[in-house]
């Protein structure tokens, strides 16, 4: 956990969304419903609503200090809370100030403003609590713990991993990387903007298996090959992301911005269970620069893979659908 030099408060700050509508190219609102926001997920979809040219935004929310925020024995003062939004992908950063619901509450709330031409798909909500401790103006004494998703594009509020899937002739791509994986099936590049998979078009017969559908056998085979991949593709993912961190000196690993950075919080918690996700995060990376450690590591990622693709309820669905059709030819 990151460690500062002056008091702070212990617990974090919690946020949530209170409201959405989309301010439309012609000046009228349009005020979303409250599936248009997820507080389990600690998601808003933006998307939901199916305006594809809205200008911006006005995310309502509130926010509660942990106890101790205003004790008179303090040390600080001019405590502000700021809601603020993020985007690693454009590199834009927007603040506003919460207002306090009462004198001596720890209450606050207000409202945020999302620019659509600012974002290219999911920014970064986060509530700070800032103050002046020791003389300095503006030092952060709490924050929240776990950030909201705001994406511009999706209608579902869900904090899950965009993936894009794309079709090539690993032989003959003019991507000269995929024609060294000529023989595979798939292959996942972690370094884009966003997860892309690559699915192997000279592979006979793979197209026609990913695109069956209905009750045959090759629907089944499809769902194992989909599950397959998909834990495939969160291992992937998962090197990728604690592959590349920043080290602040002293203080150790910080989280990322972006789909990285939502890669490790989902899955951090089932390769280190039972600890804060910073300590997890702490955790993995001393593993992995290391001298041990993080070849003992690797069968609890591969694990939290398989939770992430839902391979054993795909696995247990085949099955299921396979004694079926064995049981319906036996009649």
């Amino acid at each position: 956990m990151k460690s500062y030099p002056y008091d702070r408060l212990k617990r974090p700050v919690t946020l949530r969304v209170t409201s959405v509508s989309l301010k439309l190219p012609d000046g009228t609102r349009d005020q979303l419903e409250t599936t248009a926001f997820s507080t389990q997920q600690q998601a808003v979809a933006l998307g939901i609503a199916g305006h594809a040219d809205w200008v911006s935004a006005t995310i309502g929310l509130s926010a509660t200090l942990p106890p101790g925020a205003n004790a008179p024995d303090a040390a600080w003062s001019e405590l502000r809370v700021l809601a603020v939004v993020t985007d690693g992908e454009t590199n834009a950063r927007t603040s506003t100030d919460l207002t306090r619901d009462t004198e001596d509450g720890r209450d606050w709330s207000g409202s945020v403003e999302v620019l659509r031409d600012d974002h290219l798909g999911r920014a970064s909500l986060a509530a700070y609590a800032v103050g002046t401790v020791g003389g300095v103006r503006g030092r952060s004494i709490a924050e929240t713990d776990r950030n909201w998703v705001v994406d511009t594009i999706s209608d579902d509020p869900v904090q899950e991993l965009r993936l894009e899937v794309r079709r090539a002739s690993f032989k003959k791509s003019a991507r000269e990387w995929l024609q060294a994986y000529a023989d595979a099936p798939w292959a996942v590049d972690a370094s884009a903007r966003v997860p892309t998979v690559f699915v192997n078009t000279d592979v006979e017969g793979i197209l026609g298996l990913l695109d069956s559908n209905g009750s045959t056998v090759e629907s089944k085979v499809r769902d194992l090959l989909v599950a397959q991949m998909a834990t495939d593709v969160w291992t992937a993912v998962f090197h990728g992301a604690i592959g590349d961190l920043e080290v602040e000196p002293g203080a150790g690993p910080v989280f990322p911005t972006g789909w990285r950075g939502e890669v490790l919080r989902e899955m951090l918690p089932d390769v280190v269970p039972g600890v804060h996700v910073e300590e997890a995060l702490r955790q993995v990376h001393r593993r992995r620069t290391g001298d041990s450690g993080w070849v003992e590591l690797q069968t609890r990622i591969h694990y939290a893979a398989i939770r992430r693709a839902d391979a054993t309820r795909a696995l247990a669905y085949v099955i299921r659908g396979l004694e079926q059709m064995n049981r319906e030819s036996e009649t």
